[in-house]
């Protein structure tokens, strides 16, 4: 099948990763009187009517069943259907297929550009395609929607790493920690996977091939607000399922704000969303106080986490959250030493919370002068 393609799916890297193996010949090629646009607060391309214009793209020739299976699926996860279109080529009209978009999709700002989008958003794209096809069995297009939110903040998850120093520990060189054979991952919302690698040992032997298992988290973005006039932080309270699955006999948890790091966004941006979404606070500044692994033997769950800066003008205790999220939260406004003494307690058992107010401690006497 000769397929015609205008926005993502040009960049060859990334048909190759959704498309899979086998033949696949680009031809240049023009879709008449239409315009690509930018998808509102996205960066996904379409196509709408506009008279005079044309949409340039290519024509992937000769497409198996197989791949064309395989793009069905990840097209039809946001409601794009194959329908025969005509374009125009070097060596004339031809009949193709292409990917036409639902309608009433609403349009973003300024025009759309692949190299714009490659430069920054190729990398994560092709992660999140790697992941939906090594699922076992393959979901099909209204199931993969579901899990897309979740399947893309992981590739971005996966994008977003760099190297932390390394002054003490182990500088790895390409091939010291080799994944010799990945399962297929399980899971609709977060991932379970196993695998067998093998590693560069202390010794420098190499290790023999371990069979390991390790859950795909999320990148969270964690910030304790803090009021440094009146000395005063925000605690979260909120039922939690790691408690509960433990048979703790309260699984209601003391937190700070906390939210998983969207596709596209900063960790920033998401402490700054969700100081609004789960408190209504709007931070001044934000104090980076660390980031981390939570439980690198077994979670790929990586914190980013701050001290939120902000007016805390209330005593009282009120609700918040969003109903739509199926939030239901309760927020705790106390002074710095009321958190300490919880701490010690027993009663602020999350890890996070520890470590913020332990780090506001610290640092106290110069976040009140600021």
């Amino acid at each position: 099948m000769d397929i015609f393609v205008y926005g993502t799916l040009r960049s060859h890297a990334l048909m190759a990763a959704v498309a899979g193996e086998g033949p696949m010949t680009p031809v240049e090629a023009r879709l008449p009187d239409v315009a690509v646009y930018p998808l509102a607060g996205n960066v996904v391309p379409f196509i709408r009517a506009s008279p005079g214009a044309a949409a340039f793209g290519l024509i992937w020739q000769g497409l198996t069943p197989a791949q064309v299976a395989r793009l069905d699926v990840y097209e039809g996860a946001f409601g794009y259907v194959l329908e025969e279109t005509t374009v125009s080529t070097a060596q004339g009209a031809r009949i193709v297929q292409c990917y036409m978009p639902p309608a009433g999709l609403p349009v973003g700002d300024g025009a759309w550009s692949l190299a714009v989008w490659e430069a920054d958003h190729l990398a994560p794209a092709i992660l999140g395609a790697q992941e939906v096809f090594s699922l076992d069995p393959l979901p099909d297009a209204a199931t993969l929607r579901g899990m897309w939110p979740m399947i893309e903040a992981r590739a971005w998850s996966k994008h977003r790493p760099k190297a932390a120093p390394a002054a003490r520990r182990f500088t790895p060189s390409k091939g010291d920690f080799a994944v010799l054979h990945a399962h297929p991952p399980a899971g609709r919302f977060f991932s379970f996977q196993s695998m067998d690698v093998q590693h560069r040992m202390f010794s420098g032997a190499r290790s023999d091939v371990l069979h390991r298992e390790g859950f795909f988290g999320i990148d969270a973005a964690i910030v304790l607000p803090y009021d440094p006039k009146r000395d005063r932080i925000l605690l979260v309270e909120q039922a939690r399922m790691g408690p509960a699955l433990r048979h703790d006999p309260n699984p209601w948890m003391l937190e700070p704000v906390a939210g998983i790091v969207d596709a596209r966004e900063t960790p920033e941006q998401a402490a700054m969303r969700e100081g609004h979404e789960e408190a209504g606070l709007t931070f001044t500044s934000l104090e980076r106080a660390g980031q981390f692994y939570v439980s690198p033997g077994a979670t790929t769950d990586y914190f980013y986490t701050y001290v939120g800066l902000c007016d805390l003008p209330q005593s009282e205790t009120y609700l918040g959250g969003l109903p739509d999220e199926a939030e239901d939260l309760r927020l705790h406004p106390m002074s710095l030493d009321e958190g300490l003494a919880l701490a010690d307690s027993g009663e602020i058992a999350t890890g996070p919370a520890l470590f913020l107010l332990y780090w506001i401690l610290r640092h106290r006497a110069r976040l009140a002068a600021v």
